[in-house]
């Protein structure tokens, strides 16, 4: 499990319509509603340098919220859609959706490299590249892992280590549905360079 869940603060919203939503913008803020979780839909709004600090940080429709609203107990929500004013692509109003325990939704889980020092292709020199330093994966909202561990004990220069070799919590599957690279571990090129000078070397040597 992940364990803490971003909070999103925001603030109950009185009236419904156009109106009601035109006046919250005046005074600074954008509207939005929370709606599912068999509970009658809730008018809300956040400041709009709040949620535009968080869009620009990105993946804001792909994160687990917990939402707090005074007056309401915190909700686990994701966004469903955040509508934008068509010239200047800002903000104008957002769909929150709450979500039960057994509810499947998609999120980017990030990806930790372990026992480096196990790895043979490492004490040669070689160079871990990661491809993937996070995978997006289908998983229920109240079996949320914090991370996925990929253990490079045994790994060797060459070695390429794709999503079927991770362990995954129980339920998740990977919303690309193919067996894609995370990582692989390539020789440095200094190594390949000298090989090639080595090589050279013993050529010259048996002409001579």
């Amino acid at each position: 499990m992940a364990n803490e869940i971003p909070d999103l603060v925001a603030q109950a919203r009185a009236g419904t319509g156009k109106g009601a939503a035109r006046a919250a913008r005046r005074a600074g803020m954008v509207p939005g509603v929370v709606y599912g979780g068999d509970v009658d839909p809730l008018a809300v709004q956040i400041p709009f340098n709040e949620l535009l600090k968080k869009l620009k940080a990105g993946k804001f429709k792909s994160t687990l919220w917990n939402l707090k609203v005074e007056g309401q107990d915190d909700v686990r929500v994701i966004c469903r859609d955040v509508q934008r004013d068509v010239v200047k692509d800002l903000p104008t109003h957002f769909d929150l959706m709450r979500l039960r325990r057994n509810s499947k939704i998609n999120l980017f889980i990030p990806v930790e490299f372990v026992n480096e020092e196990a790895a043979p292709g490492i004490k040669k020199g070689g160079v871990l590249t990661v491809v993937r330093s996070e995978v997006e994966l289908v998983v229920t909202a109240g079996e949320i892992p914090e991370k996925l561990v990929v253990d490079l004990t045994g790994k060797n220069i060459g070695d390429v280590i794709h999503i079927s070799e991770v362990d995954l919590p129980a339920g998740a599957k990977p919303t690309i549905d193919r067996d894609f690279v995370v990582a692989n571990l390539a020789a440095p090129s200094g190594l390949a360079a000298g090989g090639d000078d080595e090589a050279e070397g013993e050529e010259a040597a048996a002409e001579e």
